[in-house]
């Protein structure tokens, strides 16, 4: 076993204690989070906190990318839609869990850095998409997962009008400063929708046409 393999299995015994889902913690077990960092940065990938990936931009904590994944709920059949790809990692942990994941980034430098590291690591159910996430892709669904990973004030009406029958939409609400994990759920073809609050939380702000809007 390698010196990354044995810091992310402690990673997993120590950070993610809590999580219940064993797919989930498998995933985590197996995906090399340091992959997805700079080279500088590699000895802290496993740090029990987020980091920096330019940007502006970060590599959540490995305890919220396990349990916003949890939420989701997968089962293995599902297409998922990601709203900020990032570095590609959380992208890569959901791609053991679902059959396709549509990953959506607005800054395309971190678009085409997140799709080199995963064609890498040879994930071929990832299609990484520079586009404004707070628009969707309705071309790709409907999706029967939605994760957005960064703050919204509000979730985008596309996003839920994407969201398939039965499908799940996990994404951080509040203002600037903190936020509160939400999970919508589609109830059957309706357009009702059952809202689960969980944790507190703080992301980046989700930025595009239905998003904050950047300061210019």
């Amino acid at each position: 076993m390698s010196r990354f393999e044995l810091i992310r299995k402690r990673m997993v015994e120590q950070q993610l204690s809590d999580i219940a889902d064993a797919r989930v913690l498998q995933a985590m077990a197996e995906v090399p989070r340091h992959s997805f960092v700079d080279e500088v940065l590699r000895p802290r990938a496993y740090d029990d906190g987020p980091l920096p990936i330019g940007k502006k931009q970060t590599i959540s904590q490995p305890w919220i990318v396990a349990r916003m994944t949890e939420l989701l709920c997968l089962e293995g059949d599902e297409t998922v839609l990601e709203v900020g790809t990032g570095s590609g990692y959380q992208a890569a942990v959901l791609s053991s869990l679902c059959r396709r994941v549509v990953t959506l980034e607005r800054h395309g430098d971190l678009a085409r850095d997140a799709g080199r590291r995963i064609e890498a690591l040879g994930m071929r159910n990832i299609t990484v998409l520079a586009s404004d996430g707070s628009l969707g892709r309705s071309e790709y669904g409907p999706y029967d997962a939605i994760l957005v990973t960064a703050a919204a004030p509000e979730v985008p009406e596309p996003l839920l009008n994407q969201l398939a029958s039965g499908g799940r939409l996990v994404v951080p609400l509040g203002d600037l400063h903190s936020q509160v994990l939400h999970r919508f759920t589609r109830d059957g073809d309706s357009y009702s929708l059952r809202d689960e609050a969980f944790e507190a939380c703080r992301f980046v702000p989700l930025l595009g046409r239905l998003g904050f809007q950047e300061e210019r």
